[in-house]
């Protein structure tokens, strides 16, 4: 198993539908599976900036998929490929494919939502960490979803330094396939207020303190049985470049 992140191979499975998605590992230790956020990789949220090999370095064997429509994993154009609420059925599936059931799970923006979907249908995580979602954007995902809908069929028409303009860009450096993103946005599934306060699995809801693009962070930890909140510094696209992150994560798992 991979001990840096230089030497990270990309491992497949087919899912519950049969179509293919990539994970890597870091570390060893107990499993913690990571979730990345829309329009970037696993490499990019979690290993380029540090956040894996911290956390590992608390014993913890770091499992993170590229979430469909995303990296190495399955770009289908096919909608058919993207049912409601396949991410979490892709969580699941890797869950099955690993054999684990004694873990941990965490994501960040739509990793995060990720997360939340598979609480709210019944994993059973030691704890679980919701990055970059507040309550807005895990009740009402449509709002979120119109927003990318916008930048994906209006690439090229924003203006310089405008909030479209700065997610285009980063879509360009993750070589992001628009079409299947597009598809992607048709996965999203809204989950109550009442489900969300009967998950009794500790959660640590954890954003920038500048981010508001899903909500409010503290209302979502409000809002759990187990909730707790804390923020680090920057906006929802600086956040996760922020070693401090990372450290948050890293301390709440090894509490």
């Amino acid at each position: 198993m991979a001990s840096s992140p230089t030497e990270l191979p990309v491992h497949h499975f087919r899912s519950f539908d049969g179509e293919e998605i990539a994970y890597r590992e870091l570390g060893e230790g107990r499993p913690l599976v990571l979730i990345h956020g829309f329009f970037s990789t696993a490499m990019v949220n979690w290993v380029r900036y540090g956040h894996a090999t911290r956390i590992a370095a608390e014993s913890y064997r770091v499992i993170m998929p590229d979430l469909r429509g995303h990296g190495d994993s399955t770009k289908s154009h096919d909608v058919a490929a993207y049912p409601r609420d396949a991410l979490a059925d892709d969580g699941f599936a890797l869950l099955e494919h690993l054999g684990l059931t004694d873990y941990d799970l965490a994501g960040y923006s739509l990793g995060g939502r990720t997360t939340m979907r598979m609480l709210a249908r019944g994993a059973k995580p030691g704890k679980a960490i919701c990055a970059g979602m507040g309550l807005e954007g895990t009740i009402h995902t449509q709002g979120r979803g119109g927003h990318f809908r916008k930048i994906l069929t209006n690439l090229g028409t924003f203006e310089r330094g405008s909030p479209e303009w700065l997610a285009e860009a980063f879509l360009k450096t993750t070589g992001g396939d628009p079409v299947a993103l597009l598809h992607i946005l048709e996965t999203f599934v809204d989950t109550p207020i009442e489900t969300i306060r009967s998950i009794e699995t500790p959660v640590l809801v954890v954003s920038g303190r500048d981010d508001h693009d899903n909500g409010s962070a503290e209302a979502l930890a409000d809002a759990l049985a187990n909730g707790t909140h804390a923020t680090v510094p920057g906006n929802h696209m600086s956040a996760v470049t922020n070693k401090a992150l990372g450290e948050a994560m890293a301390r709440f798992l090894a509490d």
